[in-house]
């Protein structure tokens, strides 16, 4: 793997952007972004493929870059600190996708072999009618959340959304139909053997 050569933006021009920056001056930390934003970005793409969620993790080193400025004290080039910075966001990615992972994994494990609903603590049916509507199309699953769970009438939820009454009634009606396909996919409804 080749490593990136350091080179030095302007040592010089990143202490009087951070003084001024800690002075509360908002143009001289844009500065220190746009000087390293396009390296950080390289960094950033080690970590995921996606550029929605890269450009989310520029975003949330240079916010935690901004939020621990005052603790930077020039032993080291800004970049270096900067970097170390973003390998700790990286990784934190990393954790956080695993935890996600595994949590879907064991919640469509516990989700599929909960034929009997009944049989579920409120705590895991509450998990796994969030799981099943994660699934669905987004107007479906707002539909469904608004009418059964925040308990709105189609009345509220159409002037909320600007759906005429129809719409809403129908959106619901095939959004049902959706989560019952689901449903009796995962196993639910089904009769013992």
């Amino acid at each position: 793997m080749r490593r990136e050569q350091h080179v030095d933006k302007n040592p010089q021009a990143d202490i009087e952007d951070i003084g001024r920056a800690l002075q509360g001056d908002g143009e001289a930390y844009a500065h220190l972004v746009r000087r390293y934003e396009a390296g950080i970005a390289r960094q950033m793409w080690h970590f995921t493929r996606d550029r929605a969620t890269r450009d989310n993790l520029v975003h949330d080193v240079f916010v935690e870059a901004y939020l621990s400025l005052p603790t930077y004290q020039g032993k080291a080039p800004f970049e270096h600190w900067l970097r170390r910075i973003a390998t700790r966001t990286g990784y934190r990615h990393w954790k956080n996708e695993a935890r996600d992972r595994e949590r879907k994994t064991s919640l469509e494990l516990l989700c599929s072999a909960a034929i009997y609903p009944e049989r579920l603590t409120p705590s895991e049916a509450a998990e796994c009618a969030f799981h099943m509507l994660e699934n669905l199309p987004a107007k479906d699953r707002l539909v469904l959340t608004l009418l059964h769970i925040e308990e709105w009438n189609v009345d509220e939820i159409a002037q909320c959304m600007g759906w005429s009454r129809a719409l809403v009634k129908v959106r619901a009606y095939r959004a049902r139909r959706k989560l019952r396909a689901q449903l009796e996919a995962e196993g639910f409804g089904k009769e013992p053997s």
